[in-house]
């Protein structure tokens, strides 16, 4: 984290930079350099996937943000993973006081109506597309399971290794033995005693 100011608890409004790449081997430099110009005075980087939800550094950005200030990006895929993680975001900082800007998305400015707008259409569209994929995914699905297909992962037993793994249970074999027999964990034996 860089930090140019000290006096961080009892302050002014600022220009707070997020700077992300996907892993170790990245470089930072060029997102690091465009917030400087931006003015950010505090930028928050880290070096993780943005498809993982625990990302530390962003929640501390997130923690310390207070009424008045920006939260600069030099593009909104290095802070958000989706639509939806985008417009969370957006509404965390809102309901904070505080502003988004994308130094390379100019639309995506919420300190400025326009930005605001184009933000609150994003957030319907993102519901509409919800709407949509959860109605193909129903629709799929049962139709799917129509044509007799299972959903979840395979079985790790046949039919027929989950029958000798309940019987011997049953006779008292323990399940460690009955588990390394048949090169599985105990609780696929469990479940298996069960079905």
């Amino acid at each position: 984290m860089l930090v140019l100011r000290d006096n961080y608890c009892d302050r002014y409004p600022m220009h707070i930079g997020y700077a992300r790449v996907s892993t170790h081997d990245q470089d930072l430099s060029i997102q690091l350099a465009k917030l400087a110009e931006a003015g950010c005075e505090r930028v928050y980087r880290e070096k993780v996937s943005g498809a993982r939800r625990e990302r530390p550094e962003l929640a501390r950005m997130l923690d310390h943000i207070r009424a008045g200030d920006t939260v600069v990006v030099w593009k909104l895929d290095r802070l958000a993973r989706s639509t939806r993680d985008l417009l969370d975001i957006a509404d965390t900082l809102a309901n904070a006081g505080a502003g988004l800007k994308s130094l390379s998305e100019p639309w995506a400015d919420t300190t400025s109506a326009a930005g605001r707008m184009v933000l609150t259409v994003f957030a319907g569209l993102a519901e509409f597309e919800r709407a949509l994929i959860r109605e193909r995914t129903g629709e799929g699905r049962a139709a799917a399971q129509q044509r007799g297909v299972r959903f979840g992962r395979p079985a790790r037993l046949t039919e027929q290794q989950a029958s000798m793994a309940a019987r011997l249970l049953a006779e008292g074999t323990p399940a460690k033995e009955v588990a390394r027999a048949f090169g599985v964990h105990r609780a696929t034996v469990y479940r298996a005693a069960r079905a």
